[in-house]
């Protein structure tokens, strides 16, 4: 990439000379089916046997079926449709996959099909976004770069938040490089609602790319500063709007007549943001709760931290095979337009998408609280864009003999770590890493040797070169496609299998279903934690009281509202079992001190059971 290869915006306000208007009027006729074949590809890999997961987490699963059941319940995010308590999270992913349950009624496939096309949006968005600045050649590859990224094949088709929230991250992003076309408010404005969406369906996640679509919007606007600042001041404004308006119907509701909000500790989902999905993510345990990462915490929470986290046995083989490609990039994009004019489109991009990247990297890498393995789909599209944005410019600028240095690093970067990676379950497929390093060689030698000013020849290295990058991690997406991941914590690969919460539909006894399917109460049953009372209600399709809501700890229901519901005769049984061992403020282990005091036990499929129902006591 030399300075004669990056896009010249001119120092004055106003559009550049290869604005994205003249792009598309002279748009080579293989865009468009290039482009569909790129969205048709992706929505067939995510489509693809979407049912294979069943109903996946089944703590968002039984959200999601309480959704379809009762209104208040799809509004608040509830566990259950009696609304208890709520899911720890924000509610906007329900919404959407709630809705397609009572459209095409409650099922596994009805359930994971909006995030599947929440997949296919984002890879379409991220083309979008990428074209407006680079051309169509370098939006495809980001395109396809995130759709075969192996994390975004696991959570495109799954059904925690991230799919949501990663539409809607790229979809701010998308509204900021309209938006610096222009300086267009409107565009920013968007961006700044997409954002605040975003925090509706995981809080403060959405916020990490703020800082790069702010500085990026800062620096190469074309307006005045005095402008730009206060178009940044009505963003700020949109995103607060488009973030606070939940916020605020929650906290005027009456809170004895709606769901405790799950995982706070007074009940208000403010609290719930900057403190259990907050600080307590960040610091750990210390912050007020999460718990899990730092040295004790294993893959599945993280791992050690560091900078080398991102790369290590937890988060490797879901986000990094192209990192360090991404990562070449950025730096020599940087370098290559200092001299550039401060409206540069190219830099501006690099800004955009580098600073996504580095933030969310940086704080996933020192995160000593809460965080999972699947958390880096959000690091997907800025790596994505960068290695697009990257390939094509140092490609346009491969004349220059340092350009094409760095040019060959990329795909040398790519393929030797890409090794490494598929080294890591050596026993599956052992040729594909031994078909990766020769196909590099080649590429690199191609490049450094100059085979693409032979006649042609730069066309099949071109191709064969992003074939190659995208042979490791397409591999690895296509078989996490194909298989079913359920639990709390899925991963990507081969082998990989998920663990923690969300794993209990099964476990539910045929007798028992049976059993809970013959009531007519409010509640068919009640147990302490979601992990019980999912498999109860999913596989009986009725409501099933979570005590004390994820993990049993919330304090909701108290023993006394407990009490009168089994007054009230709202509650049929009383399952034994559930919860994660006592932490938190929750009442799980008085309710059941005082049912089995005061009820006769059964035991029915394996499970003890206690009937609530008057007349049924031990008294």
């Amino acid at each position: 990439m030399s300075t004669a290869a990056v896009s010249s915006d001119p120092a004055r306000p106003g559009p550049a000379p290869a604005t994205a208007r003249t792009r598309a009027a002279g748009r080579p006729p293989w865009v468009r089916p290039a482009v569909a074949v790129l969205l048709v590809a992706t929505a067939a890999l995510y489509l693809w046997n979407l049912s294979a997961s069943g109903y996946a987490n089944d703590f968002y699963a039984m959200a999601v079926q309480a959704g379809t059941k009762n209104w208040e319940a799809l509004f608040f995010g509830s566990l259950d449709p009696g609304n208890v308590v709520t899911v720890d999270k924000p509610p906007a992913s329900l919404w959407l996959m709630a809705l397609s349950g009572r459209l095409l009624g409650f099922s596994s496939f009805s359930m994971l099909l909006p995030n599947a096309l929440c997949g296919v949006g984002s890879v379409a968005l991220l083309y979008a976004a990428v074209r407006r600045t680079s051309g169509p050649r370098a939006g495809l590859l980001a395109g396809a770069a995130l759709a075969l990224t192996p994390v975004a094949a696991l959570m495109f088709k799954f059904n925690n938040p991230d799919a949501l929230l990663v539409l809607l991250m790229v979809a701010g992003a998308y509204c900021t490089v309209r938006a610096l076309e222009r300086a267009s408010t409107c565009w920013l404005l968007l961006a700044g609602a997409a954002l605040g969406f975003g925090f509706l369906t995981k809080m403060l996640q959405a916020f990490l790319v703020l800082p790069a679509f702010a500085l990026v919007y800062l620096v190469a606007a074309p307006a005045g500063l005095g402008r730009r600042l206060l178009q940044l001041l009505g963003a700020g404004a949109a995103l607060v709007i488009a973030a606070g308006w939940w916020l605020v119907a929650v906290a005027l509701w009456p809170a004895a007549s709606r769901p405790y909000i799950g995982g706070s500790t007074d009940n208000t989902p403010l609290e719930l943001a900057f403190g259990y999905n907050g600080v307590s993510r960040i610091f750990g345990r210390n912050g007020g709760g999460g718990g899990g990462g730092g040295a004790g915490g294993g893959t599945m929470f993280g791992g050690e931290t560091g900078l080398t986290r991102m790369f290590g046995s937890a988060f490797g083989v879901e986000i990094s095979w192209l990192l360090p490609a991404a990562l070449i990039a950025l730096v020599a994009g940087l370098w290559f337009t200092r001299f550039a004019p401060r409206t540069d489109r190219t830099r501006a991009a690099l800004l955009l998408w580098g600073g996504w990247t580095v933030v969310t990297a940086l704080v996933f890498s020192f995160m000593s609280g809460t965080i999972h393995p699947y958390y880096t789909l959000a690091l997907a599209p800025g790596i994505a864009a960068l290695v697009g944005i990257g390939a094509v410019e140092l490609w346009r600028g491969r004349h220059n003999f340092t350009t094409r240095i760095v040019l060959a690093l990329m795909p040398a970067a790519t393929g030797v770590w890409g090794f490494l990676l598929l080294d890591r379950t050596p026993d599956w497929q052992p040729w594909l890493r031994w078909v990766l390093l020769p196909l590099t060689a080649a590429v690199v030698a191609g490049l450094l040797f100059g085979l693409d000013r032979i006649r042609r020849a730069g066309t099949v290295l071109a191709v064969v070169g992003v074939c190659t990058g995208l042979l490791a991690p397409a591999a690895y997406a296509v078989v996490t496609a194909g298989r079913g991941h359920t639990g709390s914590i899925p991963a990507s690969g081969p082998s990989a299998d998920a663990m923690g919460f969300g794993r209990a539909a099964g476990t539910a006894s045929g007798a028992l279903v049976t059993l809970l399917k013959r009531t007519t109460t409010k509640w068919s049953a009640a147990t302490t934690g979601s992990q019980s009372a999912a498999g109860l209600a999913l596989g009986s399709d009725t409501a099933v009281m979570a005590i004390g809501g994820f993990n049993g700890g919330d304090p909701a229901p108290t023993l006394e509202q407990f009490q009168q519901y089994v007054a009230n005769g709202e509650i049929t049984y009383y399952v034994t079992g559930g919860g994660m061992g006592g932490a938190g403020r929750g009442d799980g282990g008085r309710i059941a001190q005082w049912v089995e005091q005061n009820f006769t036990a059964q035991t029915v499929g394996g499970s003890t059971v206690y009937d609530l129902t008057p007349g049924v006591t031990t008294g």
